[in-house]
């Protein structure tokens, strides 16, 4: 679909829409899709809704369990052991 291209819809009695099935596509917005709508000065602004709230790193700090920290060799370690196992069947 172009930009030139001027699709249309109607709104029914009961303020319902259909969006073209074009824009549809083209956007991957399929049956269920939750839109925001935002009123502009240029018009409605149909946008697809986050999958996922916002949040900031202070709202989730701290709400995975702790863990010792691990030394550098720790690490190392790790990093050798899951090589060996990834690799154990080569």
């Amino acid at each position: 679909m172009t930009k030139a291209e001027r699709l249309m819809t109607v709104v029914s009695t009961k303020g319902q829409m259909v969006l073209p099935k074009s824009i549809r596509q083209h956007r991957h917005w399929a049956a269920g899709t939750r839109l925001v709508v935002e009123e502009t000065p240029e018009g409605v602004l149909l946008k697809a809704a986050p999958v996922f709230a916002a949040t900031r790193p202070e709202d989730v700090y701290g709400s995975l369990p702790s863990q010792a920290p691990k030394t550098l060799e720790g690490m190392d370690a790790s990093i050798v052991a899951e090589a060996k196992r990834r690799h154990a069947g080569d």
